[in-house]
């Protein structure tokens, strides 16, 4: 079952057929501590008679949305290896290999931008490139209540140059992206699902990767409970899981680049760079 949020409303998707959610908003719908039975209450018996794939918005209002780091060797790799010069290389090796995950603030609902919408280069970076995430949705009770796809957007020369700088790396204006739609269980994903990105630029592949979340050191549940230590979210929370796909230290993204990431068994998120 997966959730849209739409300019015509909330659907439900279920046997590729389509209902609209009535009587509630996405905020108290998502927060709702019987999150399955609520959209089953309020869906539809009917299929809805349109539903507009252009209308899709990001599946969030007033959730935060928070990341996790260093969760894939890909990553620990590609850290240390772009902020060894800073003398911090071996930070992200610690933290790979450490109990407590690197957990950090990554955007206010407001921020996200949606499916087809623009994504971001820092103004100021030279070398920019998105990260493509499984992420989940977490009710206020810390409970996984569903998956999404996400992007965090980086500017992987600005936290190289010093670890402390990663808020700017990676928090600003067009710097997170979430969509199309939230697949709703409680039930862990299968540890072969895979995720790929592709990146077009004038029309041509500039880049295509994947990777599936067997390469995942830490698990989800793992990851959430370190987020509500000491933390509450009234509204839910969402939770980027970290990146198994890194471009070459040779790519950086490019206004008008396409990026495509897709996670199979929910869906694909594109959007361009403005």
């Amino acid at each position: 079952m997966k959730l849209y949020r739409t300019t015509q409303g909330i659907f439900v998707e279920e046997n590729n057929k389509f209902y609209l959610v009535r009587g509630r908003d996405w905020d108290e719908l998502i927060s709702s501590p019987n999150l399955f039975t609520q959209v089953r209450e309020c869906m539809g018996r009917e299929p809805a008679s349109s539903f507009d794939p252009a209308a899709i918005l990001a599946p969030v209002v007033s959730q935060e949305v928070w990341a996790a780091g260093v969760t894939y060797y890909r990553s620990r790799n590609a850290r240390m290896d772009e902020s060894k010069d800073a003398g911090g290389g071996s930070f992200y090796d610690r933290v790979y290999a450490a109990e407590r995950p690197e957990l950090f603030f990554k955007s206010s609902g407001r921020r996200v931008v949606g499916p087809q919408g623009a994504v971001r280069i820092r103004s100021d970076s030279k070398w920019s490139v998105p990260e493509p995430e499984l992420t989940l949705l977490i009710n206020p009770s810390g409970e996984i209540v569903g998956y999404t796809v996400g992007n965090d957007m980086s500017s992987r020369d600005i936290e190289g140059e010093n670890p402390l700088y990663l808020p700017q790396a990676k928090v600003y204006d067009g710097s997170c992206a979430l969509g199309p739609c939230v697949l709703l269980s409680t039930e862990p994903l299968d540890r072969g699902t895979k995720i790929e990105m592709e990146i077009v630029r004038e029309e041509q592949r500039a880049f295509a990767g994947s990777t599936t979340l067997a390469e995942l050191k830490r698990e989800p549940k793992e990851l959430a409970r370190f987020l509500f230590r000491d933390n509450t979210f009234s509204q839910g929370v969402f939770l980027m899981t970290g990146t198994g796909i890194v471009p070459g230290n040779d790519f950086t993204l490019a206004k008008k680049d396409m990026i495509r990431i897709h996670i199979e068994g929910i869906g694909t998120l594109e959007n361009y760079v403005a």
